[in-house]
């Protein structure tokens, strides 16, 4: 397997930072395989927010990008294959929104559809392996989105406790006979505490 040439999961992910300006990016090179006898290689990288826009898939082959006929190649059938709303994501067949997905396929004779090189032939092997390379990839994206929307959901609960927070200070003095100002410093202290535990919680799941 040493004869093939794979980008590697540094450079995939920097050249994505370098072009796209994400918030988020990560790759996944898969072990070499073969199908026919002939040695091949699936790498993948997932980028999302940040400075993109819309939705693409990028394909390429022994570094090389594919253009054209994006519907008979393997790559984007094996894509479509996927069920994206699992990881987070809208759309039926490719994700929807500001995602961009790279898939490289690097072998000594990568199989295409035609003599002019624009997609790659759907050979079962090769399909899965970027079906379970692009899996992997989005069930990382999966653990940023769900960390993304539990701290949205902390700071929508913070928002609420301190819209109340002087109202309910006001009731509790007139039933306590303490202090209105010395319970809303307590009120506080608790609904500070309580966001910072929840955002916590997210960055532990991110790093997870």
């Amino acid at each position: 397997m040493d004869c093939l040439s794979p980008l590697g999961t540094e450079l995939i992910e920097e050249g994505l930072r370098k072009e796209l300006n994400p918030e988020f990016v990560t790759a996944i090179s898969r072990n070499p395989t073969a199908y026919r006898g002939w040695p091949f290689q699936v790498e993948v990288g997932i980028a999302y927010g940040g400075s993109i826009t819309e939705p693409r898939l990028m394909r390429f082959a022994n570094r090389v990008p594919l253009l054209y006929q994006q519907g008979d190649c393997a790559i984007t059938k094996a894509a479509q294959s996927i069920d994206w709303r699992r990881y987070g994501l809208q759309g039926d067949k490719l994700p929807e929104g500001p995602v961009v997905i790279f898939v490289h396929i690097c072998s000594v004779w990568v199989p295409f559809t035609s003599e002019s090189k624009e997609a790659v032939a759907s050979y079962p092997v090769i399909m899965k392996e970027v079906k379970l390379a692009l899996q992997d990839a989005a069930r990382r994206l999966s653990v940023y989105l769900s960390g993304i929307r539990k701290a949205q959901r902390a700071a929508e609960r913070v928002r609420t406790f301190e819209k109340y927070a002087e109202e309910t200070a006001q009731s509790l003095s007139i039933l306590t006979g303490m202090s209105k100002e010395e319970i809303l410093q307590a009120l506080l202290k608790i609904v500070k505490k309580e966001g910072v535990h929840a955002e916590s919680e997210g960055e532990v799941e991110e790093a997870g």
